[in-house]
């Protein structure tokens, strides 16, 4: 079972959320002592810990859409658990997170392997689709 950690970005009802569809190992950063720690703090214990981060703070892990891995927290690492970026807008509310988690478990559910891989949710366009997308960092692995 993929080993979930909720960034504090994110509700900690989403850990719960998991749990409860089968992922017993969820949990949430407060929760297991790291609030307020930083991103590159955090990097470290994820790839101890073969966590896989589910954040808001998509940029600040993979770097920019559009050259992922290029920069942030996964620049340069060669071997990870995986990351998980819920891309929602600022402000987004408990209701929408939950939708776009949902998305993510079923996912997981189809291929819950997601060793050096991102998983990007977000909401495509003005028709407010849900669109899941997986790529590897580092590319071509």
């Amino acid at each position: 079972m993929t080993k979930l950690l909720i960034d504090e970005c994110l509700s900690a009802e989403l850990a719960l959320l998991a749990r409860e569809r089968g992922h017993s190992f969820a949990s949430h950063v407060v929760w297991i002592g790291k609030a307020g720690w930083k991103d590159w703090e955090l990097r470290q214990l994820l790839l101890d810990e073969d966590w896989v981060l589910v954040t808001w703070n998509s940029k600040d892990f993979r770097g920019p859409r559009d050259a992922p891995g290029s920069a942030g927290q996964f620049a340069g690492v060669t071997l990870h658990a995986g990351l998980i970026c819920i891309e929602g807008p600022v402000g987004m509310n408990l209701a929408l997170q939950h939708e776009l988690f949902l998305e993510v478990l079923d996912e997981l559910d189809v291929d819950g392997d997601l060793t050096n891989q991102v998983m990007e949710v977000s909401l495509n366009g003005t028709e407010d689709e849900v669109e899941v997308i997986r790529y590897y960092i580092p590319p071509g692995v």
